[in-house]
């Protein structure tokens, strides 16, 4: 099976820094986007320590992923006590590999991953953030969770603790499956009929500028990165 990519990054409209980092490496069958934690000091360079150490994995590394995100969550946390004063310096995940017809997904904070299979368009990921907590608790309606005040808060994240907890789905690929990876700067703005309506049509090309469009379209009021991958 082969895969085809096309990525974006953008700093947004608001900000003055692009803290994103993201790999596209179909090679070695392994993606990611990472949003370095806005607001904290040097979240830039803990989503680039992310996409370095999973960049670094070799050829065969279905599973090599969740311990890169774990020796960079100890690095990070030895970094924030020498140089940051025990301040946090951290970034979410979310990383794709494949190995034959397999893919494994994992993830730590609000990056997502999406799967459009069969012209259904379906969730991969689950948010570690306060207001996926409020949603499952029955204390808040999913449809106000975007909007919410504390809809940046998350939960969990690379370099937040030295406990890092990683949550991993598995599955089969197929013809045909288009894999959408992304920060939320993406997801917090454009919803997701308007992410299963971009993601129908088009090239992959023309899919990842659709949806930048669309999120500047929106006010794009934080970094937004994106990555496609399609199983042909």
């Amino acid at each position: 099976m082969d895969f085809f990519c096309a990525s974006r990054t953008h700093v947004g409209l608001r900000r003055k820094l692009n803290e994103d980092a993201f790999l596209v490496s179909p090679d070695t069958g392994l993606w990611v986007v990472a949003d370095g934690m806005g607001g904290h000091e040097a979240g830039d360079i803990a989503s680039r320590m992310i996409v370095e150490a999973i960049g670094a994995l070799p050829d065969v590394a279905f599973e090599g992923p969740e311990a890169a995100l774990r020796a960079v969550n100890a690095a990070l946390v030895r970094l924030a006590a020498q140089r940051y004063g025990e301040r946090t310096v951290g970034s979410t995940a979310v990383v794709l590999s494949v190995k034959d017809s397999a893919y494994r997904c994992l993830w730590v904070g609000d990056s997502r991953a999406y799967l459009l299979r069969s012209g259904k368009l379906g969730q991969l990921t689950r948010d570690h953030s306060l207001v996926q907590d409020l949603v499952d608790a029955g204390m808040l309606n999913a449809e106000d969770a975007e909007g919410h005040p504390n809809a940046n808060v998350v939960t969990r994240a690379v370099g937040a603790s030295t406990d890092l907890q990683v949550d991993v789905v598995t599955g089969t690929i197929m013809h045909g499956d288009l894999f959408l990876l992304a920060s939320d700067g993406l997801t917090r703005v454009v919803p997701h009929d308007d992410l299963h309506r971009i993601l129908s049509t088009g090239t992959l090309e023309q899919k990842a500028d659709r949806l930048i469009a669309r999120t500047l379209e929106s006010g794009a009021p934080d970094n937004v990165t994106i990555v496609l991958i399609e199983a042909r």
